[in-house]
């Protein structure tokens, strides 16, 4: 990532080019969702700074169980619950943590970020973005749910996304139809949280920034 750039610079960008070339009333099936979706609060309901993260013991692409109360024992956590690799946005935050990820690791924490589009899936986003960092398949959004995070897609929004190829019971190796709002949460080696940022938009994403500021904050105590 651009250092003089900030990855919601980025991500308007790609929100800017959408608007150019899908038209306006497919764009407002996307915007009626978001807008259903903020209003039901569910911003509010996210596990709060000072909260105790729930533990977790989840697969990486490869298969291998990553446990939080092993990482915590290391260090601090950051966690980055994403939608899946056919979201661009999702990928231009992960992309932004890869850059990050020396860091992070110099400061002597750690990063994983958690979907619930299968193992393959997670594969195949490796090898394409390069990532350094762990992806691990949350089943269901089970843990994401945990953490307040899971919404139901509206059957209006289902059509939307399988046009355009977006077949979430493949993607996810299931038939919710649920996702995760994307968050980001610090956790110190307490599994006490130290940051927390969700949004019902998903153009819009805690900046990187801030929370390495949290982290070194915490860390330089």
């Amino acid at each position: 990532m651009d250092s003089n750039t900030s990855l919601q610079e980025q991500l308007d960008s790609i929100t800017a080019n959408t608007r150019t070339l899908v038209p306006a009333e497919r764009l407002a099936i996307g915007e009626r969702a978001v807008a259903e979706l903020f209003a039901t609060g569910i911003e509010d309901r996210i596990l709060p700074v000072g909260a105790l993260a729930p533990e977790f013991a989840l697969p990486d692409a490869a298969g291998r169980i990553q446990r939080s109360r092993d990482l915590l024992a290391l260090g601090p956590l950051i966690l980055t619950f994403f939608r899946g690799r056919w979201c661009p946005y999702c990928m231009t935050e992960l992309e932004a943590w890869r850059d990050l990820y020396g860091q992070i690791r110099s400061a002597g924490a750690f990063f994983v970020a958690i979907s619930p589009q299968t193992q393959r899936q997670s594969d195949f986003t490796l090898q394409q973005h390069g990532l350094p960092f762990p992806l691990l398949h949350d089943a269901a959004s089970a843990l994401a749910a945990q953490f307040g995070l899971v919404y139901s897609i509206p059957d209006y929004h289902q059509q939307y996304l399988r046009s355009i190829l977006v077949n979430l019971p493949f993607l996810n190796g299931e038939s919710s139809w649920t996702l995760p709002m994307p968050a980001t949460f610090l956790l110190d080696t307490s599994g006490t949280i130290r940051f927390a940022e969700a949004h019902a938009d998903f153009r819009v994403r805690p900046e990187p920034s801030a929370v390495l500021k949290a982290l070194f904050a915490h860390t330089l105590r």
